[in-house]
């Protein structure tokens, strides 16, 4: 698949939660070896990154979190949230991220999935989120618009964030897992489509990309659970940030793309040990969805910093007392948006907050 961008325009984000990158830079060295890359080690992790050669990257570890970020922010880059720095020091264009417990998938017909090719096309071709088209991605090679779909339509919008998928292990949650613990997803389906406006979705943070400028402060490193630990099943950052994502895009415009590109997934962690971390994660989400749904952001709110803004004011006032998790989470949002204008873009509006 060949790419209608420049090499520069992407940075590829990988957060490294365990010291030992070899097979995995190595599996995905045919995608990764024309791009740059931001890898970010988990301030918690002790041992040396061991990293192969040949790659053009940059390494940030806790000193370089500590120099940039300083002591005056609620943020706490660690685990799977040292990712969100990447985002912040990023200047390119597109950025795709990759849990380092993920490999190469291949297709049904035995290729090399390429990834950062395939969630690169669901981002540059536009995305239609105020009509469903049943043939899923119009703009894909073979396919076109249904009939009755208005012509009015058909233009679509930008698609700011690309949701890919997973082979092997499935990103199910801890329950699911522990119920289902040997269950593996083999089903690869040929398809991309964009989430229709006004429904949410559970973005994993595991095989993502997205246009920074258009939705990069939306990705926001906040909702950390207290007894979080480093499997994904006891984690729910990224269902959070994904939420923060959609309400933005629906509001702005903008569109959000699942499905291609699958990868494949490690087996990793003990489901059900996990299941005491995440059950409080697990609960929260029934209060967090209501939430969510009735969120209606103002008129006035144009930028996505803005909107970031006031879905935190939102989340304090209606959330905050129900549990110190969503006042930390607003107020980490709070400070993401500072540390956004102050270090991650020179041209965004500083009189956001």
């Amino acid at each position: 698949m060949s790419l209608a961008i420049k090499d520069d325009e992407v940075d590829i984000v990988i957060g490294a939660l365990r010291s030992d990158l070899t097979t995995f830079m190595n599996e995905w060295r045919p995608m990764f070896s024309r791009f740059h890359l931001i890898i970010v080690k988990d301030p918690d992790l002790k041992e040396e990154l061991k990293i192969p050669e040949g790659f053009n990257l940059d390494v940030y570890g806790k000193p370089d979190i500590d120099q940039v970020v300083g002591s005056s922010t609620s943020i706490l880059f660690s685990g799977y949230l040292c990712r969100y720095f990447g985002y912040l020091v990023s200047r390119k264009k597109y950025i795709i991220s990759v849990d380092d417990d993920c490999l190469p998938a291949r297709d049904p017909k035995g290729f090399l999935v390429d990834a950062v090719a395939q969630n690169i096309s669901n981002l540059t071709n536009p995305a239609t989120p105020f009509f469903f088209n049943t043939l899923y991605d119009p703009y894909a090679e073979g396919a076109d618009f249904v009939r009755g779909y208005p012509f009015s339509l058909r233009g679509g919008v930008k698609c700011a964030l690309s949701c890919g998928l997973w082979l092997n292990l499935a990103d199910h949650d801890a329950p699911t897992q522990a119920l289902k613990a040997r269950q593996r997803n083999s089903r690869y389906v040929d398809a991309v489509m964009t989430v229709p406006a006004g429904s949410l979705i559970p973005i994993s943070g595991i095989n993502i990309a997205f246009e920074r400028e258009a939705v990069g402060p939306a990705l926001v490193p906040a909702l950390k659970l207290a007894g979080e630990g480093k499997c994904r099943w006891e984690t729910m950052e990224d269902i959070w940030s994904g939420l923060c994502v959609k309400v933005v895009c629906d509001h702005l415009g903008l569109g959000v793309k699942t499905g291609l590109p699958y990868i494949w997934r490690t087996d990793r962690g003990d489901p059900i040990a996990s299941l005491k971390k995440e059950w409080e994660g697990v609960k929260l989400m029934e209060e967090v969805i209501p939430f969510f749904q009735s969120v209606r952001l103002p008129r006035e709110a144009t930028t996505v910093e803005e909107c970031i803004v006031e879905v935190a004011n939102a989340v304090k006032e209606r959330l905050g007392s129900m549990d110190p998790v969503f006042a930390r989470a607003a107020k980490a949002m709070l400070d993401w948006i500072k540390l956004w204008q102050s270090v991650g873009s020179s041209s965004s509006r500083s009189s956001a907050v």
